[in-house]
C-alpha cells in the first residue's frame, strides 16, 4: 500500500507541475523593451515648405527604420503654441521633436545663431555643402545638449526674401521700414545697418502684423509667403537672397534618454539621412513657390547689379562685429565661415 500511495503521490506531483507549466506558457510575457512602441510629436511653425516637406519624410521613414516602434504624429503651422512655446515643450519632453530655424534657439545658446551670419552663402547648392560640413555638424547639433536638447538634422531651407507692403527696390527703400526678422542680432545687425527698423517676431505672429500694419515687411523665404498667402497683405517680395535660411532638427534629450539604445540609434541615422535626401525636394520647392507668388498676384524684385554687391559689401563684416566681442560666438563663426570659404 505504501508504494501505492508514493505512486500516485508523484503522478499528481507531476500532474501539478504540468499543469503550472501550462499556465505559465499561457500567461501573457512581460512586455519587451523591443516590443515597446513610443510616440515622437514633431512641431514646427510652418506648412507646406521645406520644413514641413522634411519633417514628412523623416517621420515616415521613422516609422519605417524603427519597424513601427515609433509612431510620429506632425503638428505644423504652430499647432502646439508659438515657437517658443515649442521650445519649452521640447525641453521638458511634453513635444518630442521640433524643426525650426535654429536662431529662434538663441536665447539657449548664442551661438544658435551663427548660420544667419550674411554672406556665408550665395546658392542653395553651397547652403548645402555648407550644412554637410563635418564641422559645422559637430558644432551646431551639439548646442544645447545642456538644455535638454539633442540635435540630429541640419539643413538647406531657401534664401531669404522680404516681403513688404510697399515695393523694396533699391537699397533706400529700406530706410525707416519696421521690418520682422528672426531672433537674431546678426538679423538686427544688418537691418540697422540699412536704416530699418527689425522687429524679432515669432512666426504666427508676422501676418497680422502686416495686416494690421504693425509692420512694414517680413523676412521669410518664397515658400512661406505663398502657404501663408502674404500676397494679400504684402504683394511685393524682394529676393535679397541674405542671410540664408536653415533648420535645425531637436530632439527631447529628456525623452530620448528614455530609448533603447536602438531606437537612439535610428533617430539619429534616419534624421541624418533625410537632412541630405530633402535637398532636392527643397530647390523645387523654392522654386515652384517663387512661380506660385507671382501667379497669384506677387511681384518678385531683385535689387540692381550695383546696388546688390552694395548690399553685400555693407554686410560682409556683419558677422566678425557682432562675434567679436563673444569669445564662445565667435570661434562658432569662424567654423562656420571657414566652412564656407571650403565649400565655394
Amino acid at each position: 500500500m505504501t508504494s501505492i500511495r508514493r505512486g500516485w503521490g508523484a503522478l499528481a506531483a507531476g500532474a501539478c507541475t504540468a499543469a503550472l507549466g501550462v499556465m505559465l506558457a499561457l500567461a501573457p510575457a512581460p512586455a519587451r523593451a523591443q516590443d515597446k512602441t513610443y510616440t515622437m510629436k514633431i512641431s514646427l511653425a510652418t506648412i507646406n515648405d521645406q520644413i514641413h516637406a522634411f519633417t514628412k519624410n523623416f517621420a515616415a521613414a521613422l516609422e519605417k527604420d524603427s519597424g513601427g516602434r515609433i509612431k510620429t504624429e506632425i503638428y505644423p503651422a504652430s499647432q502646439l503654441g508659438s515657437i517658443p512655446r515649442q521650445t519649452e515643450g521640447v525641453q521638458f519632453g511634453a513635444i518630442q521633436c521640433q524643426v525650426v530655424p535654429p536662431e529662434f534657439l538663441v536665447g539657449l545658446d548664442e551661438r544658435f545663431e551663427v548660420m544667419a551670419a550674411p554672406g556665408l552663402i550665395d546658392s542653395m547648392a553651397r547652403g548645402q555643402k555648407l550644412v554637410a560640413d563635418p564641422d559645422v555638424l559637430k558644432l551646431m547639433l551639439g548646442l544645447g545638449a545642456d538644455k535638454g536638447l539633442h540635435g540630429v538634422g541640419l539643413f538647406m531651407v531657401n534664401p531669404s526674401a522680404i516681403a513688404s507692403k510697399t515695393p523694396i527696390r533699391h537699397m533706400a527703400d529700406f530706410k525707416g521700414k519696421k521690418i520682422r526678422i528672426f531672433a537674431s542680432p546678426f538679423q538686427s545687425v544688418s537691418f540697422d545697418r540699412l536704416g530699418a527698423t527689425p522687429v524679432a517676431m515669432s512666426l504666427g505672429d508676422v501676418l497680422p502684423a502686416l495686416q494690421q500694419g504693425a509692420i512694414d515687411g517680413a523676412v521669410a523665404s518664397t515658400a512661406i509667403f505663398t502657404a501663408f498667402h502674404y500676397q494679400d497683405a504684402a504683394k511685393y517680395a524682394t529676393e535679397t537672397g541674405q542671410p540664408a535660411i536653415f533648420a535645425i532638427v531637436e530632439i527631447s534629450k529628456k525623452w530620448y534618454d528614455t530609448l533603447p539604445a536602438d531606437l537612439q540609434q535610428i533617430i539619429d541615422k534616419t534624421a541624418a539621412r533625410e537632412s541630405v535626401a530633402v535637398n532636392p525636394q527643397a530647390t523645387e520647392i523654392t522654386e515652384n513657390s517663387r512661380k506660385v507668388w507671382t501667379d497669384t498676384g506677387g511681384e518678385l524684385i531683385s535689387l540692381p547689379p550695383d546696388e546688390q554687391a552694395s548690399y553685400l559689401k555693407l554686410l560682409e563684416s556683419v558677422g566678425s562685429d557682432v562675434s567679436k566681442q563673444k569669445p564662445l560666438l565667435n570661434a562658432a563663426y569662424q567654423i562656420v565661415s571657414a566652412a564656407a570659404e571650403r565649400t565655394k
